[in-house]
């Protein structure tokens, strides 16, 4: 009996612990929902690939500046946080309007809003602490991605114009810039290679997210391209966006032959891609061939610049 009741007890104990593990969870699930952590990891790769590529051209070891990398990576990693942070604050009052948004923590009430809004600070002001930490270029480049994505895009131009998409596209485009500058501030040819290919590689990609969702962000009354000129005129802009990317890969030629050949690749099928959106009769099925594709596109891009340097 004695057993017995020490099971008994240690079962009521195991089911009391339940609950606190469980908003734990939700708690900490809140958090990585309130800082876009997908957006974060994005931003990971292309900081480290510029960093990476930074240390490689100026010939200096990776174990030796391991201190600088790790600046590099928490500090700009927290200055997106925080950035997504408080665009979550900003956008609460219409997140609810979208089936992608309506769930997060600011909108349910899971978060104080307020809350978010400090979170959101302090995360940004230690970041960019961190990021001084490497040099002061990457401080300054990091506060004007961040002043462009909450300042510039979510309280100004994504409810007033259709260019909110290229204005947000400035803010994506800065981490591998931090993560170069973090190294060298004295940013080569090909950092700014890498600025251009993030900037106009995320303009047809958000684009094809505003095709697949272009009701939501209609009812949101948020102006989005298709929403004001319709899918017509939004496969054009697509498809310039796309072609613009044509040329840099050959500015990169430092980087090796088999790179120039591989980018080349990727540019001409997504060239292709963006043609076939005149043809396809399926809107949708083709704007989410297009979003598909993007993301291979960055990943492979991204990836073969670090591993041809490797070897």
């Amino acid at each position: 009996m004695a057993n017995l009741r020490t099971l008994d007890q240690a079962s009521a104990s195991l089911s009391d612990d339940r609950p606190q593990e469980e908003e734990v969870n939700s708690v900490w699930k809140d958090f990585l929902a309130l800082i876009k952590i997908g957006i974060v990891n994005s931003n990971f790769i292309t900081t480290f690939t510029g960093l990476w590529l930074a240390l490689f051209f100026t010939q200096r070891s990776f174990l030796a500046n391991i201190d600088v990398v790790l600046y590099t990576i928490i500090g700009s990693s927290l200055v997106v946080a925080g950035s997504c942070s408080l665009n979550n604050y900003i956008d609460r009052d219409i997140d609810h309007l979208m089936k992608r948004t309506k769930n997060r923590p600011t909108v349910t009430g899971r978060m104080n809003p307020v809350g978010a809004l400090y979170l959101g600070l302090a995360l940004t002001v230690i970041g960019t602490i961190l990021l001084a930490l490497t040099t002061y270029t990457a401080a300054i480049i990091g506060l004007i991605g961040a002043f462009t994505y909450v300042v510039l895009y979510s309280m100004w131009s994504k409810r007033k114009n259709t260019l909110n998409t290229v204005i947000g596209s400035i803010s994506g485009a800065v981490p591998p810039l931090i993560g170069w500058a973090a190294v060298d501030p004295n940013l080569s040819l090909i950092a700014w290679m890498l600025f251009f290919i993030m900037f106009l590689w995320q303009i047809p990609h958000f684009l094809a997210i505003a095709i697949r969702r272009c009701e939501e962000y209609r009812s949101a009354g948020i102006p989005m391209l298709p929403v004001v000129h319709g899918f017509n005129i939004t496969r054009r802009q697509m498809l310039v966006w796309v072609a613009c990317l044509l040329p840099l890969p050959f500015y990169m030629f430092d980087l090796g032959l088999a790179f120039v050949i591989l980018a080349t690749l990727l540019n001409l099928g997504w060239l292709s891609l963006s043609f076939a959106g005149f043809k396809m009769k399926d809107e949708m099925k083709w704007a989410t061939l297009m979003f598909v594709y993007s993301l291979n596109y960055l990943t492979i891009l991204f990836v073969s610049m670090i591993i041809l340097t490797i070897f």
